[in-house]
């Protein structure tokens, strides 16, 4: 799941070179860790310089490139991406011409990865690429389960986080692409209403990974894990929905959702796990809790809740703290320590600890 880390790195580090942002005391603390773990994680802060270079490289590839994901027996998404080219360049191969493959969430990572690269350099090709991906997206939706977007161009699942993202990504357009607002703002709030109605938001207001299609042509809650991420970038694309059309009500829903996720998510001290897989969570569920952690940094910007402030703050200072190889700044998977667990750290549990530790810029 490359496109999750560097959509994040890019979200993270846009935050650190913002010329809007006035560091506060308690602010510079978090900042001196922030600047740390990334200089560990991308050897460089020179975020603006690398964006076009790594987005030209995603799509290169020697050869076609085949997307495919598998469920571990604890319902955590494998990913795995091949090639039949026998350059013995691995990393020759591992781009998607157009950022197009298979699967319809990865193509959302890299759109909100580009949109927050074109929020930081006003480019206007990040923003027409995230334009065109966003078309491919929208070509994955049907009226299976009454509307929605499938996980894959197989069409055999419907799940929350290629909605998740279906509906960031059209309403982060709809609040940047002023001559197509209205386009992009009637498909994310047809989003929204499709997925509050879908079933996957079960009665404690966590939402479960997907949908069962049963025999008769109904669908409903498939019952698997409530992992964090599927908890976080819903509150993401909930905050723009309420930006683009004006309507706080959607402020209102993310909020059900970010409470109802930290009393899932918290461990006795505060400490977010994603518990049917830690340690054990492989590049992908490694990534789940920085991607909560910073859409409910977002969410804090717009609803400002105590709550939100008090579990960032812990989350951000337990990792620094018990989760961290104090001699080079790396960073585990499990926040509460050690950061050995699982075997890390890697790029992957570097990068979601990072979501926490600048969601703490944001809200400190």
């Amino acid at each position: 799941m490359v496109s999750t880390r560097w959509g994040g790195l890019v979200a993270r580090a846009s935050l650190l070179v913002s010329p809007g942002l006035v560091e506060r005391a308690d602010q510079a603390t978090y900042k001196t860790y922030d600047v740390s773990a990334i200089k560990t994680l991308q050897s460089c802060l020179g975020i603006t310089s690398i964006m076009k270079n790594t987005f030209t490289n995603a799509q290169s590839s020697v050869s076609a490139k085949v997307a495919q994901k598998s469920f571990s027996a604890s319902g955590l998404t494998v990913s795995n991406y091949t090639t039949p080219s026998t350059t013995g360049n691995d990393f020759a191969a591992l781009g998607f011409s157009g950022f197009i493959n298979d699967y319809y969430d990865d193509e959302g990572w890299w759109a909100l990865g580009l949109l927050h690269s074109y929020d930081v350099n006003q480019d206007p090709g990040f923003l027409d690429m995230a334009q065109h991906i966003f078309e491919d997206m929208k070509a994955g939706t049907d009226g299976t389960c009454g509307g929605g977007i499938w996980w894959s161009k197989d069409r055999n699942y419907k799940n929350a986080i290629a909605n998740e993202l279906y509906l960031s990504v059209a309403a982060s357009l709809a609040n940047r692409v002023p001559s197509q607002k209205s386009y992009y703002l009637d498909i994310a709030k047809q989003e929204w209403t499709w997925f509050k109605g879908s079933g996957m938001i079960n009665a404690q207001n966590n939402i479960n990974d997907g949908l069962n299609i049963n025999s008769d042509g109904s669908c409903t809650n498939n019952g698997k894990t409530a992992w964090s991420y599927n908890q976080g970038v819903i509150l993401g694309g909930l905050v723009e929905l309420a930006k683009a059309s004006g309507d706080s009500s959607y402020l209102t829903q993310a909020n059900t959702i970010a409470a109802a996720a930290i009393t899932l998510l918290s461990d006795g001290n505060g400490v977010i796990h994603d518990k049917g897989c830690e340690p054990n969570c492989g590049g992908d569920g490694n990534q789940f809790k920085g991607i909560f952690m910073r859409n409910l940094g977002y969410l804090y910007k717009a609803s400002p809740q105590a709550a939100y402030k008090t579990s960032i703050l812990k989350n951000a200072d337990t990792i620094w703290a018990s989760d961290r190889n104090t001699a080079n700044n790396q960073l585990g998977v499990v926040w509460s320590g050690p950061y050995t667990a699982g075997g890390g750290p890697t790029a992957a549990t570097q990068s979601s600890a990072l979501d926490a530790l600048v969601a703490a810029l944001r809200v400190a």
